[in-house]
């Protein structure tokens, strides 16, 4: 799905640098890869993280699975296929705003290992972070915001991650949270410093 169609067609190079937006927000730019089961919170902690940017004055923008498959993905489905089209097109958005100087915080279930790392392929050392959200299927099932847990295990969906499809653990993730003992505001305190620890941010 990632091969190029069109022809005759020019790279063109941008007057104004990535440093040089970077210089303009007085912070650094990243993509964080918030990945986890369904449930796990993982939009939850990319939203309490960018409030507490925005809080300090730093420019982000979340990424919300749902939400870019009202528009941006509206045409792909849950196959296997579509799921590895679905990230590789947030990967490319995640990238222009990384080159905007923006601190891209992406909340997508994104299973399969293969995938998110052909998105780290496409940034710079320094400007991907895989967040995993560990939380284990037992607390997930129980927490089923959207009700869809028991949706799977009734049959009512197929090749749900975690029931009846896969769920491939990150191997090293940069930021490694724990959804199950820990609170939400907590987690995303432990993002912020590790980005502070990482130079994107300048530490208070």
């Amino acid at each position: 799905m990632s091969e190029t169609k069109a022809t005759n067609i020019t790279w063109h190079d941008q007057h104004i640098s990535k440093d040089e937006r970077r210089a303009l927000t007085g912070h650094g730019s990243a993509v964080l890869w918030f990945t986890g089961l369904s449930g796990a919170g993982k939009s939850s902690v990319a939203n309490a993280v960018a409030a507490k940017l925005h809080a300090r004055g730093a420019l982000s923008y979340v990424l919300d699975g749902d939400n870019i498959r009202h528009g941006l993905n509206s045409n792909l489905g849950f196959s296997q296929s579509d799921r590895t089209e679905n990230i590789r097109r947030i990967g490319e958005v995640s990238k222009l705003m990384v080159d905007a100087g923006v601190i891209s915080l992406t909340a997508f279930i994104s299973p399969y290992r293969a995938d998110r790392d052909r998105v780290r392929e496409m940034l710079a050392p320094g400007e991907f972070f895989e967040v995993y959200v560990r939380a284990s299927l037992a607390t997930c099932e129980e927490r089923d915001p959207k009700g869809l847990y028991k949706k799977a295990r009734a049959g009512e969906i197929k090749g749900f991650t975690g029931i009846d499809d896969p769920y491939e653990e990150p191997n090293a993730p940069e930021i490694t949270l724990d959804s199950d003992g820990k609170g939400i505001e907590a987690l995303a305190d432990e993002v912020i410093v590790h980005l502070e620890q990482a130079g994107v941010l300048t530490p208070r």
